[in-house]
């Protein structure tokens, strides 16, 4: 069998897919849905309307380059009116690590495999920690090498180097361990909120395959949790030395009454002398 090259939008309307992006769609939604502030930002991946249920008044779409029509093609823009007021305000074209907001100017910002595909996911982090205000929030999803479809993967690069095998995965982009991230992270002054695994079905190509073992992903949250084809985590912008105020109303407390002062009830004479008088 002749070596064949898969792009993601391809590989995103396979089963595997579908079946990956039902899963990280219900972790986005989770994960978002209770982050509060202004301005978020999704970077990459327009077919996982990942802000989809987040509420806050101003989101965008990044992306790092237009399809071949020379447009750009966002899930959540078919979404229902209903969900209109949670729709995007704008999509545009940015290289992820020249992204155009200034310093300290979004509260949200979800990177769906975008370090996956990046050229320099390392100078991707940096821009989203330059951005990103304190306390801030990324969340990140991507392919995890430790798993059977990474395992797979790892052996159709091998066989492609006699001129036989196929991609399970894209092609596009260099996979980055799970604990390889959290070192980076670490190193940018980010601290690990959550994270979590998914997608524990065997690498199989078909539905009907992939459904017969549906019962991996219950086994595998509870006896290889670290193993999921795909990870999951959302982490927090810390800064040393400072920290935010609360409102007024919420901080203050109570003055101290002042202590009372008590007249002495005995004659003045009677606390300089030994004995009262006759």
């Amino acid at each position: 069998m002749g070596s064949e090259i898969i792009g993601l939008t391809d590989w995103l309307t396979t089963p595997p897919g579908q079946y990956l992006l039902a899963w990280e769609r219900e972790q986005f939604d989770q994960s978002v849905s209770d982050v509060f502030g202004y301005h978020a930002l999704q970077l990459g991946m327009p077919e996982l309307p990942a802000l989809q249920a987040n509420r806050m008044p101003h989101k965008w779409l990044a992306i790092p380059s237009m399809d071949e029509q020379g447009s750009v093609t966002c899930a959540e823009e078919a979404s229902s009116p209903a969900n209109r007021p949670n729709r995007l305000r704008g999509a545009f074209v940015t290289d992820s690590a020249a992204l155009p907001f200034a310093a300290g100017s979004l509260d949200l910002i979800v990177l769906p495999h975008t370090l996956d595909l990046s050229s320099d996911p390392h100078a991707t982090l940096r821009e989203v920690e330059r951005v990103l205000v304190p306390e801030g929030r990324v969340v990140i999803s991507g392919m995890n090498p430790a798993s059977l479809w990474g395992m797979r993967q790892r052996r159709a690069h091998l066989y492609q180097r006699f001129g036989t095998g196929k991609l399970f995965l894209p092609q596009a982009g260099e996979f980055i361990g799970y604990w390889r991230l959290r070192d980076w992270l670490r190193l940018l002054s980010f601290e690990v909120e959550s994270a979590r695994f998914g997608c524990y079905r065997p690498a199989f190509e078909t539905e009907k395959w992939l459904s017969r073992f549906e019962w991996m992903d219950k086994a595998g949250r509870r006896w290889w949790p670290i193993l999921g084809a795909v990870y999951f985590l959302v982490a927090v912008k810390r800064v040393r030395g400072m920290r935010l105020l609360e409102p007024a109303w919420r901080g203050r407390k109570a003055a101290a009454s002042a202590p009372a002062v008590v007249a002495n009830k005995e004659p003045y004479r009677q606390v300089f002398n030994d004995k009262p008088e006759p």
